[in-house]
């Protein structure tokens, strides 16, 4: 028998690797990422709430900045919450795995649970921060934290957040600031 490319179908990627190397300790990223107060100033400007032990509750919830920006761009009526999920690992400052749910949307909360890794590694000044996203089942939720979509309103996914992180946390500002 023979076997065509026509035969085999391509495989999907359904794991996104993100790693940024940002001039700060691996405290103040860690804190950067659970706390409310870094989480409203980078990214989407969600507030984070989180459980920080295996099996305490994690949330994001929408600003008022975030609201406008969504109506902006014709998704009113966003949820209290608009990601949620479980602490499923929890060891300050170097490592974050969570389940993830965004909750945007009928597609993307249909989708079900994901799981989102943080890993923090000091190397000497500075610290990579390699975020591990399993997407298995969420195609929606998948091209969109892709950024393939920027050009259709819905952000530049998880790039576009560390890149705003790093910003912030090297300048005191963001990359809109």
């Amino acid at each position: 028998m023979t076997t065509t490319t026509d035969d085999i179908a391509p495989a999907m990627t359904t794991t996104q690797v993100h790693r940024v190397y940002i001039k700060a300790d691996a405290q103040k990223i860690w804190d950067a990422i659970t706390q409310p107060e870094w989480t409203v100033r980078y990214g989407y400007t969600g507030v984070v709430d989180y459980d920080l032990r295996p099996g305490g509750r994690f949330a994001v919830h929408p600003t008022d900045e975030f609201r406008a920006g969504a109506e902006a761009s014709g998704h009113p009526g966003l949820p209290d919450t608009i990601i949620d999920g479980e602490v499923l690992e929890c060891e300050p400052p170097h490592r974050l795995v969570t389940t993830w749910r965004m909750l945007m949307d009928a597609g993307t909360a249909g989708e079900g649970f994901t799981r989102l890794t943080y890993e923090i590694k000091q190397l000497g000044g500075f610290c990579s921060l390699t975020v591990v996203h399993e997407l298995e089942g969420a195609p929606k939720l998948y091209e969109i934290l892709s950024g393939s979509l920027e050009d259709h309103g819905a952000g530049g996914g998880h790039s576009w957040v560390l890149s705003d992180l790093k910003s912030l946390l090297e300048t005191g500002s963001g990359l809109a600031g």
